[in-house]
């Protein structure tokens, strides 16, 4: 204790039982302070992975250069689909590759069902900090890391070998980051609450297959939603999935403009929000049934 003020012990990441010692007095740092100790810390674990990093990198370029030979046999039997020329298929090809990290297509995530097997969750939940904010704030750092790390190489290694569309207005790049940035908390925010199933089944891996499923199809990974027929690609523009991979894309095309770009970011506001608070009321719940598995 200094001048009367208490340092609280933080956790930055339970699930390794690691602790950072953080000033937490509301007159100096405040929780916001603390939210983003979290992320950078996080960001600063995902950089020890440098295997993973370059397993990642490497295969999310070799699937891109595959999909785009593929969608290049497709282009040239219709030069144009949906409104997306060839450039336009190849971009959006290895902008869903540079998705991946930062939006975790392909996995969950999230330790939170790893801890309630461990038990560890039971003081997770009466921490001094928002239990749902510290996972927001430790998969930023996840995601800031997928976009730096597992993000760039693909998109130029893309934009060498094939004729990419891309933009030279940095305002276009900029409307894009901030449609990642709202994307990436949709994405947690579907991610939660299949994480927090496991608190009902103990073992999430059913509903978080469902759910890595339901992302890459509905979410625009495999195939842009232009491809789907009109009444499915309407339906899938509706859902939140759409925020993940379409919308970020749409920006970066150039197929929206102007007030449509604050439309998408609506959208994605819109659902997070809504997604959140789901997450909320399940967190609320899942105080009220703490259930230890193993341990």
């Amino acid at each position: 204790m200094r001048g009367g003020r208490t340092a609280r012990q933080i956790p930055l990441h339970p699930a390794r039982g690691r602790w950072h010692s953080a000033k937490f007095a509301p007159g100096r740092t405040g929780p916001l302070v603390v939210y983003a100790l979290i992320t950078r810390q996080a960001f600063r674990r995902y950089l020890t992975y440098r295997g993973a990093l370059l397993g990642g990198v490497l295969a999310n370029t070799v699937f891109g250069v595959i999909k785009a030979f593929i969608m290049t046999a497709v282009w040239k039997q219709r030069p144009s689909i949906g409104g997306y020329g060839l450039a336009d298929a190849l971009t959006y090809v290895f902008l869903a590759q540079a998705m991946i990290g930062p939006m975790s297509l392909l996995t969950n995530g999230l330790d939170i069902p790893a801890r309630i097997r461990s038990g560890d969750i039971g003081t997770d939940l009466f921490r001094p900090v928002d239990f749902q904010a510290y996972w927001l704030a430790n998969d930023l750092g996840r995601a800031a890391f997928g976009l730096l790390g597992r993000s760039v190489v693909p998109f130029i290694v893309g934009a060498l070998m094939f004729h990419l569309h891309v933009p030279a207005d940095p305002r276009v790049w900029a409307a894009f980051l901030v449609a990642v940035f709202l994307g990436t908390i949709v994405s947690f925010a579907l991610r939660y609450l299949a994480a927090m199933s496991a608190f009902w089944l103990l073992d999430e891996k059913g509903v978080t297959g469902l759910a890595n499923v339901l992302t890459s199809f509905l979410g625009g990974m495999i195939v842009p939603l232009v491809l789907f027929p009109a009444w499915l690609g309407h339906l899938a523009r509706m859902l939140p999935w759409a925020s993940l991979v379409q919308l970020p894309a749409d920006v970066f095309l150039g197929k929206r403009t102007g007030a449509a770009i604050g439309g998408a970011y609506l959208f994605e506001i819109g659902w997070a929000v809504a997604l959140l608070l789901a997450g909320r009321l399940i967190t609320r719940r899942a105080r009220h049934r703490v259930v230890v598995q193993g341990g």
